[in-house]
């Protein structure tokens, strides 16, 4: 009899397992970025920011439509190439993730979210600044930065209207992000007054720029903007310095890292470098994000570089519209992401226009002194 309780005690045990089991929901999560090259830092940082996110939302015990969901990670590198980057899109496609955070940059984040949307997959980019990654009319293209109308447009204004600039020279390193910030740069320091004395171009790969740096030098310019990244811009703050070149050093969010003083070797005189990252916190929010950082050490022993905060938003912004939908299931929770409004993250609270762009995007402004990085000033 003994035998037969067992049996039955056993079966009873098995079948509630394969109940709980089928009320388990696998999401799978997406994110992209360089993760190799150049600016790994950079990728590194966001893909981190991303496995954050998703080991909180595991050990909460999220429930999706009455089911226990489990978040799985799928992490791939574009090394900020968009022939890489729109591979690793229809790898993620082909995987039939649940949704996509990233890519980093906007040359590759723009190929890649057209591949997403034929796929009916949403994206949140949390660093592309390009205008054009939102301005086509896909529905499932979101970001949770400012986008560089905003980022370029105000650098130009404060170049002017703060810095005193009359003279301004550009620099772009032709990527979809660097020409349109420089461009954006370029438009409102004219409009502010100055005088633009060239525009120059470069690669996302140069190391030498002497001739360019040599042909400024002699128009005299009181600010060298640079459309591109940090692994350009160190190299060129050192031959600027070797130059004697004593402009300040202006740049978007693509040079406004942790890493620029090492990469300048020493060369960046205090407050020569003044940049602007295109998110930014003020008040009660800064609390949130300092804790954030403070997690991000603990759990990484590693500094935040700029966007880790903004991934793990994306990640958690992209979950609570799922969570409101009763759904993981892309055309089911797309609408409610839509509709995001007052989602209170690390990075402050996120709603989304029509278009799928952050609504009041702040912008913060930084310099660095004694090789670190100083807050100037958030703006809206």
């Amino acid at each position: 009899m003994q035998v037969k309780v067992n049996v039955l005690v056993g079966a009873v045990a098995a079948l509630l397992s394969g109940v709980a089991m089928s009320q388990e929901l696998v999401v799978k999560i997406g994110h992209v970025g360089p993760t190799s090259g150049a600016i790994a830092h950079l990728g590194k940082d966001n893909e981190l920011g991303a496995r954050l996110a998703i080991e909180e939302l595991n050990a909460k015990g999220v429930t999706i439509g009455g089911k226990k969901a489990k978040f799985e990670l799928l992490a791939e590198d574009d090394a900020a190439d968009p022939k890489q980057g729109t591979a690793a899109a229809s790898k993620l496609v082909d995987s039939k993730v649940n949704g996509v955070v990233g890519h980093l940059n906007s040359g590759t984040s723009i190929p890649a979210s057209k591949i997403y949307s034929d796929a009916g997959i949403p994206q949140i980019s949390p660093s592309a600044t390009a205008v054009e990654f939102t301005s086509r009319g896909l529905k499932n293209t979101f970001r949770v930065v400012a986008n560089d109308g905003q980022l370029g447009g105000t650098l130009g204004k404060y170049a002017v209207t703060t810095l005193k600039a009359k003279k301004v020279a550009v620099i772009d390193d032709r990527t979809a992000y660097g020409q349109g910030v420089a461009k954006e740069f370029e438009m409102a320091a004219k409009k502010a007054g100055a005088q633009v004395v060239g525009h120059e171009y470069t690669n996302d790969k140069a190391v030498d720029f002497m001739t360019i740096l040599t042909t400024f030098k002699a128009k005299k310019p009181d600010v060298v903007f640079f459309g591109g990244m940090d692994a350009v811009a160190g190299p060129m703050l050192r031959q600027m310095k070797q130059l004697g070149i004593e402009a300040k050093f202006m740049g978007g969010d693509g040079i406004c890292t942790g890493e620029l003083p090492k990469l300048a070797a020493g060369t960046m005189g205090d407050g020569q470098v003044v940049c602007a990252e295109a998110g930014g916190v003020e008040g009660e929010a800064k609390k949130s994000m300092d804790d954030f950082r403070a997690k991000f050490k603990a759990k990484f022993n590693a500094d935040v570089q700029i966007y880790a905060p903004y991934v793990y938003d994306a990640v958690n912004v992209m979950v609570d519209a799922m969570v409101r939908a009763k759904s993981a299931e892309p055309a089911k929770y797309l609408p409610e992401l839509a509709k995001t409004s007052g989602f209170k993250g690390v990075t402050g609270v996120i709603a989304f226009d029509p278009k799928g762009d952050i609504k009041n995007g702040a912008l913060t402004l930084y310099t660095y002194k004694g090789g670190a990085r100083e807050q100037i000033a958030v703006v809206r």
